[in-house]
């Protein structure tokens, strides 16, 4: 008779591989140089990826261009390119700040970004102005278009295009998109090209219906325009899609078996998305303070919300460094000091600045390197645990470990200093004689 038993919810810890002063590392292919490069077919390819990307990316810049211009005019549109620009680096400062402990690849964040300034606001356009031409003629009421334009359309067609970026990463990055610091990184960068498409439009519509009233100064609709877009409410869109973000996040952090929770909560991030996104446009629908009561009943509580989400998820990676590591340090692959500096920001760039100053830059980049190295194996190790590592987890775990081993005589001896002097380890005082009496001595 068979009896059943409940199937575990985490996957046994894997084996620490054992330490070797001259490791062979046999589960990666010597003939891709220490980079694990899994098979593929032709039609997945980084070259004919990576080139289908950019050329679909630069047409819709080219496109977008032209019609942001063409509704501007040339001045119209330097002025508003100007003035939108000024938030993005701040935006994009904010969101790599909450990927430095385990910064993701420039390429995914400038392909995000991308995204979202020319093929997502180019669908935005195109779809917002068809539908509210369609309604307008269905129901020959153009403000009443308007209105659900803005309130219905505008949300699903934008929060729709923004997530695809998102999508297109998670699914064919998925070495890069491993929780929800990933999520709303990614999305975070994805929303801020957008509104600096879109901003420049508004921004070049406002200034080009002062030229015509004769309006400047302080009482214009480019600074009133503005004042709005950019001084208040920057976030905007960002705030928006990093619910997606969040959504794909919990997603890439389960483990793959869970087919239903990893399509649900991407949608659902999306749902949200989307509903604040309607209620922020919709805003005006409450009246002429409607505006300043969404801002400040949802908007600046859901973004002090969402802030303290990624600071927490941020320090609890801290936390999962230092919870595993210390294996890799017990199997004699790390000193015992490192998961400690690795756990701490501050350690971190202790450490880079002291190898800098004894070694030089190289140093300093090298142990910049073994850090991000460190925090990737920590993180497998740590998905392992819960089923989502994946079938070629021994190969990327040794390819890591390899990379570690090449800088461990710079990267090693700078950690252990940084974990002693920011007092992450214990360090017995110096020994001091005392002459004739010392109350210590027995």
């Amino acid at each position: 008779m068979s009896h059943w038993s409940p199937q575990p919810q985490q996957a046994a810890r894997p084996d620490v591989p054992t330490f070797d002063e001259q490791p062979l590392f046999d589960a990666v292919p010597e003939r891709a140089r220490w980079r694990y490069k899994p098979r593929r077919d032709f039609w997945r390819s980084k070259a004919v990826r990576a080139g289908t990307l950019i050329t679909l990316l630069a047409l819709s810049g080219l496109v977008i261009l032209a019609l942001v211009r063409e509704q501007t005019g040339t001045e119209g549109f330097l002025v508003g390119l100007g003035l939108a620009v000024l938030p993005v680096p701040l935006l994009m400062a904010a969101f790599r700040w909450l990927d430095r402990v385990e910064p993701g690849p420039w390429r995914n964040l400038l392909f995000a970004f991308a995204w979202g300034a020319c093929a997502a606001a180019l669908v935005a356009i195109i779809a917002n102005s068809f539908a509210t031409q369609w309604i307008a003629t269905a129901t020959a009421d153009p403000s009443h278009a308007d209105t659900i334009g803005a309130t219905v359309i505008a949300p699903v067609v934008e929060e729709s295009a923004k997530a695809t970026a998102v999508l297109l990463i998670f699914l064919f990055r998925r070495r890069d998109f491993t929780g929800v610091v990933d999520g709303v990184v990614v999305a975070g960068f994805t929303a801020t090209g957008f509104a600096f498409t879109e901003n420049i439009l508004y921004l070049g519509t406002a200034f080009g219906e002062d030229q015509q009233i004769g309006a400047s100064g302080f009482a214009s609709v480019t600074a009133a325009t503005f004042f709005v877009r950019i001084v208040m409410s920057p976030f905007a869109h960002p705030l928006f899609t990093v619910l997606t973000g969040i959504g794909f996040g919990l997603a890439a952090a389960g483990a793959q078996r869970r087919k239903f929770r990893r399509t649900v909560l991407p949608l659902l991030g999306l749902v949200l998305s989307i509903g604040m996104h309607a209620l922020w446009n919709g805003s005006g629908v409450f009246g002429p303070w409607g505006f300043y009561a969404v801002y400040a009943a949802f908007m600046v509580p859901a973004f002090g919300l969402l802030t303290w989400l990624a600071v927490w998820t941020r320090q609890r990676e801290l936390r999962t460094v230092a919870a595993e590591l210390p294996a890799y340090a017990a199997a004699g692959w790390l000193a015992p000091a490192e998961p400690h500096a690795l756990s701490s920001m501050r350690a971190r760039t202790m450490a880079r600045d002291m190898a800098g100053r004894t070694h030089g830059r190289e140093a300093a980049r090298a142990v910049s390197e073994y850090e991000v190295f460190a925090t990737s194996l920590a993180f497998l190790r740590h998905r392992a645990h819960r089923g989502a590592a994946g079938t070629d987890f021994v190969a990327r775990e040794q390819e890591l470990l390899h990379h570690l081993w090449q800088r461990r005589d710079v990267a090693g001896p700078a950690l252990t200093y940084a974990a002693r002097a920011t007092g992450r380890v214990w360090q017995p005082p110096p020994y001091l004689d005392y002459g004739g009496y010392n109350p210590y001595r027995g």
